[in-house]
């Protein structure tokens, strides 16, 4: 099983526990046989990092950062979660210029590769974003920061790693709903523009974000 967990967003998922909403995404990933992954790190450190004690989930139980393009919103808080552990791997795209912490490996990815076993980049995608693939026995889950290549572009890619099963990020002003038919969860989160209507056309696959939001997979 793969969890989830929705630690910085546009919009709060559970009220009253002293969550904060913030222009950004970022989430952390975790399964049985893989690290534990920091998928984009919100465009705040102190925003990042109180949401994260919120829901229980330390920084040194990180194993490793994957940045899906270099936008403030989602590179925001990397400087302050690096501050808390700097035990581990980074994963940028040649295009990201920052934070270069001696005691930090910053590996740069240009094409599709698998990182550790199960989990995938797509490789850097129309010259500015990545997105993160994990392999399940469903199928491949794809995490998206804002999806700039166009989700056509990135289906694509992520389907040389298995069959999509799920997608979970940043959708822009994605509009080419046809692509989500054979999908079973979807999770628009961050900046997706047309929420409502993705909800409308599939709304028994399409699930809410914000933040607390944690989905099992």
């Amino acid at each position: 099983m793969i969890e989830v967990t929705i630690v910085y967003d546009n919009t709060v998922y559970r009220e009253n526990v002293g969550l904060q909403a913030d222009w950004g995404f970022a989430c952390v990933v975790r399964g049985e046989g893989i690290p534990t992954v920091l998928f984009d790190t919100g465009a705040r450190g102190d925003i990042l990092l109180s949401n994260m004690e919120r829901l229980s989930i330390a920084p040194d139980e990180i194993d490793m950062v994957f940045i899906s393009h270099n936008h403030l919103d989602h590179t925001g808080g990397l400087g302050a979660f690096v501050a808390k552990n700097r035990r581990v791997k980074i994963y940028v795209l040649p295009s990201f210029g920052g934070l270069m912490y001696s005691e930090v490996t910053l590996e740069v990815v240009r094409t599709p590769i698998e990182i550790v076993d199960g989990i995938f980049s797509t490789g850097e995608l129309e010259g500015i974003e990545q997105s993160m693939v994990v392999a399940t026995r469903e199928g491949a889950i794809v995490f998206v920061g804002c999806s700039h290549p166009g989700m056509k572009a990135i289906l694509s890619s992520a389907s040389q790693f298995g069959i999509p099963y799920a997608v979970i990020g940043g959708f822009h002003g994605f509009r080419e709903y046809q692509l989500f038919r054979d999908l079973s969860l979807i999770c628009p989160c961050h900046c997706t523009v047309h929420k409502a209507e993705i909800k409308r056309l599939y709304p028994k696959k399409c699930v809410d974000g914000g933040v607390g939001r944690v989905i099992e997979i």
